[in-house]
């Protein structure tokens, strides 16, 4: 079996009048169910606030939100996007499962 697919947002709590807001967390939360629910144990996905201990390394131009999509950058500073999370996902999974001889029917 492959390793599965590791999607990993990264963000931070947002100070604002009413108190601190965790907003991409309950985001990126809400956008794990509807990953897990299309694509499954092929993938992983991982929230980490920016000053968390095992946050990945961030890169120097980066802002956030950032949605690191096995290890690479898909978006920086956008909305967590979740039909561009899936359109690679998409990518990245027919490629996987053809590479085995596996077609994925639509």
């Amino acid at each position: 079996m492959n390793e599965p697919i590791l999607v990993q947002i990264i963000g931070a709590p947002i100070a604002c009048s009413e108190g601190i807001k965790d907003s991409w967390r309950e985001v990126a939360h809400w956008a794990a169910s509807k990953l897990y629910q299309q694509f499954g144990e092929t993938l992983q996905v991982k929230y980490y606030d920016l000053f968390d201990p095992d946050c990945p390394a961030f890169p120097a131009d980066a802002q956030l939100p950032l949605v690191l999509l096995a290890g690479e950058i898909l978006s920086s500073g956008e909305k967590i996007s979740l039909p561009l999370i899936c359109r690679k996902l998409e990518k990245l999974t027919t490629v996987s499962t053809e590479t085995i001889g596996v077609q994925k029917h639509e």
